[in-house]
């Protein structure tokens, strides 16, 4: 993509980063904006065309970005293990010296709405419990707030495709170092240590407004999921998608988007009245 560009970091876990990113409509500066945040596996490219769709379809501004790791976004050093607490660290440290890095400071709060699809949703989660003073409000999509035994399950399956198939190669199209994306994401969703990860007490404290969606065919999670946080968060509105698998904006974008810009337009609405 011409117009990918990099923002400069630095944080306390990883060092110095840099971090690949894009806008979607930049000169749209009064409109909200839609942080968003990528799966296990993800990046700028692999969302495709629903960045900008979604943006279009409610007159939104975004911001795309790979995380560390991902896409041509500084890699996981050579034989680094993320820790147990690396989404922690992502919501708490990479995102809020990224969007310093990028402009996107506190006296834009209330317009800054965070995207984020899988362990994207969950950094989205912890970092609205964190800074409830940087944002508006998150939309979460398909997030994990606690390990299953299918998401470990098919993770392990995944990593079986990954060694025996072409996978690599078509990973390899969407990251810089494609190894380090892959290992770095299998290897601690599959590690013991991982299945004890808990948000469930991090995302009762979230204030900000919250649409959490799951397709009810997700093969990386039930919908106790969904309930967890219907449980933990009563104001926060859940949508379960019939015929819907882990990746929303694949398998069923018109009904994710249509909810989404429902969702924002009556917060925005709201906060106008």
């Amino acid at each position: 993509m011409s117009d990918v560009q990099f923002a400069e970091i630095e944080t306390p876990s990883h060092g110095a980063l840099s971090l690949e990113y894009r806008w979607i409509h930049r000169e749209r500066t009064d409109a909200p904006l839609l942080v968003f945040l990528h799966e296990g596996l993800g990046s700028i490219a692999m969302w495709k065309d629903w960045p900008q769709q979604l943006c279009d379809a409610g007159g939104y501004r975004g911001l795309v970005f790979s995380r560390n790791g991902y896409g041509r976004s500084t890699p996981r050093p050579k034989d680094e293990k993320w820790p147990v607490d690396f989404m922690h660290r992502q919501a708490r440290e990479v995102l809020p010296a990224f969007l310093d890095a990028v402009g996107v400071g506190t006296e834009q709060a209330d317009r800054v709405w965070l995207v984020g699809h899988s362990d994207g949703g969950s950094i989205a989660l912890l970092f609205s419990a964190a800074f409830p003073d940087r944002l508006a409000g998150a939309v979460v999509i398909a997030p994990h707030l606690f390990v299953e035994d299918v998401s470990v399950e098919s993770i392990a399956k995944t990593k079986t495709v990954y060694e025996t198939t072409d996978l690599r190669v078509k990973l390899g199209r969407y990251h810089d170092d494609v190894d380090s994306a892959f290992w770095g994401w299998n290897d601690i969703w599959l590690n013991p240590a991982f299945r004890d990860w808990n948000l469930v007490g991090a995302v009762a404290t979230i204030s900000k407004p919250l649409l959490a969606i799951q397709g009810e065919d997700d093969e990386y999670g039930t919908m106790a999921q969904m309930d967890s946080i219907a449980a933990h968060v009563p104001h926060a509105k859940v949508v379960k998608l019939p015929d819907c698998g882990h990746s929303p904006h694949r398998d069923a974008p018109a009904p994710l988007g249509e909810a989404i810009v429902a969702f924002i337009g009556a917060q925005v609405q709201r906060q106008a009245a």
